[in-house]
């Protein structure tokens, strides 16, 4: 596997790939890998001829007060894995190279709606940080596919949308949740766990089951949703959201039927996120 940390080889080395003919498959990461990441690599094995994984702490989509500089930064052990994984390319840049001219100057990439709400209404800003980081990847590697994990479901609906707007020739995969033996969705910030939390931390997921259960045997959304949350502060959570969308993010209507139940809950200082796909009945 090789890692390169500016601009100009890169490009070199994806333009000898196209020359080849070879289908080029991304995975973006913020680094600190573990086997969600993991499972990007290898569906974008399955997806392309050459792989390229990114590493970049995105400064752009941390707010005021988020974990940027806490944030674990573990390249070393990171290579090794992407190696195994069956990595091609890495591609590892300084915040420099891909903001030359600070943050504030950057020219930026918003998707409305989609990146509205959730996430969104709890972090303004992040997802324009995360659109538009994105597009420059896309813009560097020009791949064929790119991998995204369906844990951070919002993220991967608002860079859909944004592929789709801009006309962008890049197949979206979405991968799905890769969790612990406990259910606990995968996630580098469950690091941040103590012990105690962590043993809490999969009430999360169960409560998620839970409601999931109830709403495909025909409950009324509004009571099982206000239940959910009552479990959730119960449990130790305190919630951020607990929110029934159809599965592009808009209201669920009558007519709905593929949905998507979507939490955000801080255990101490820790912020999970997970959600569930579901079939509401007729």
């Amino acid at each position: 596997m090789r890692t390169l940390r500016e601009i100009p080889p890169l490009r070199e080395a994806l333009d000898e790939c196209r020359r080849r003919g070879q289908r080029i498959a991304l995975a973006p990461t913020m680094g600190n890998l573990h086997d969600g990441h993991l499972a990007l690599i290898a569906e974008a094995r399955r997806q392309g001829d050459v792989v390229v994984a990114t590493i970049f702490v995105n400064p752009l989509q941390f707010g005021a007060g988020e974990d940027l500089d806490a944030y674990p930064r573990t390249l070393a052990e990171d290579q090794a894995k992407l190696e195994d994984a069956g990595c091609d390319l890495l591609f590892a840049p300084e915040t420099t190279t891909v903001y030359p001219r600070g943050l504030e100057a950057q020219t930026r990439v918003c998707v409305p709606e989609v990146s509205e709400g959730l996430c969104g209404g709890d972090r303004p800003g992040h997802f324009d940080g995360v659109a538009t980081v994105v597009t420059m990847l896309f813009n560097l590697v020009q791949p064929n596919v790119a991998c995204f994990g369906e844990k951070d479901y919002q993220q991967l609906a608002v860079i859909r949308r944004m592929v789709d707007d801009l006309h962008l020739p890049v197949e979206v995969v979405g991968v799905p949740i890769v969790r612990a033996d406990d259910g606990l969705a995968l996630s580098s910030r469950n690091g941040y766990l103590d012990d105690a939390q962590r043993a809490t931390a999969p009430a999360l997921y169960r409560t998620l089951c839970t409601l999931r259960d109830a709403l495909e045997a025909g409950a009324d959304p509004d009571g099982t949703l206000a239940e959910g949350l009552a479990r959730l502060r119960e449990a130790g959570f305190e919630p951020d959201y607990l929110e029934l969308r159809d599965d592009d993010l808009g209201p669920v209507t009558a007519t709905t039927r593929q949905a998507v139940l979507l939490a955000a809950a801080r255990l101490g200082p820790t912020r999970l996120i997970d959600n569930l796909s579901l079939t509401l009945p007729r």
